[in-house]
């Protein structure tokens, strides 16, 4: 096993379960100290005692909703004082709904980009500067294939995802000369409680579920990844060569696949 995680420390925003919580897991067995942050401690807390009783390492939670921005700061400002300098950022949390543009209240359209979008900026603002200043770091940004392909019935959460990844890139290429490491992570639908809000009628998943990749195997890529240079890690790979043919042929994608798109 890989020793490069090692003493290191690792901030998981939405760990209470998913991806995040497989990414904790992971990071924990080799050797990362982690600081978790999600909406539900008593879950964190749970995931606290597991990995500190399997593993050596130290583990912080702390309660944080990242679409407040004044908590992101007093939060984040306590990960440091506990922990001290940051090698890693995870930006995990986030949420969708999946109906249509006319159904989607305004205060469900703010609470997407609340959370996926300047929640994830926030976050980044917190350790951006120290990173750069030490020339050390990774901030991976958890985005989803909706954000290069765009699909009926995911308007709004589409939209938060192209700006999580325009954010991503451009970020990329500000710190190139920085030695700071920014990698976006783009999967398909995965298999977490992520549908209970997003799908409330249950068809997606149902129409989907062979599809869906499992939590575990895409923390693995994930934490394979972290502290290397990897621009994206797209999952699963048809699902990405789709999004090259988007680019590239739009309008024929999008004939083509309305019949696809719509099953959602």
């Amino acid at each position: 096993m890989s020793e490069r995680l090692k003493d290191k420390n690792i901030i998981i925003t939405g760990a209470s379960g998913g991806i995040g919580a497989e990414i904790a897991r992971l990071c924990a067995q080799r050797g990362a100290n982690l600081s978790l942050l999600a909406r539900n401690i008593g879950k964190l807390q749970l995931l606290k005692e597991e990995l500190e009783q399997r593993h050596s390492v130290s583990i912080y939670v702390y309660q944080l909703d990242v679409s407040q921005t004044e908590r992101v700061h007093e939060v984040f400002t306590r990960i440091k004082e506990d922990m001290g300098e940051i090698h890693i950022l995870v930006n995990n949390a986030g949420f969708g709904i999946f109906r249509e543009a006319h159904e989607v209240t305004i205060d469900e359209i703010k609470g997407m980009f609340n959370v996926n979008v300047v929640g994830l900026m926030a976050c980044t603002g917190m350790v951006l500067q120290e990173m750069r200043t030490r020339r050390y770091g990774h901030i991976i940004n958890i985005a989803s294939q909706a954000g290069k392909i765009a699909t009926p019935k995911s308007s709004v959460y589409s939209a938060t995802k192209h700006a999580v990844l325009g954010y991503t890139n451009s970020l990329r290429m500000e710190l190139a000369d920085s030695n700071v490491l920014v990698t976006a992570v783009n999967p398909g639908p995965i298999a977490t409680n992520f549908f209970e809000i997003a799908d409330e009628k249950g068809t997606y998943v149902k129409n989907v579920q062979k599809f869906m990749l499992q939590p575990e195997y895409v923390a693995g890529k994930v934490v394979d990844a972290m502290l290397t240079p990897t621009r994206e890690i797209n999952l699963p790979g048809w699902m990405n060569m789709g999004s090259v043919v988007y680019a590239l042929f739009p309008r024929l994608f999008e004939r083509i696949g309305k019949r696809a798109f719509d099953k959602k």
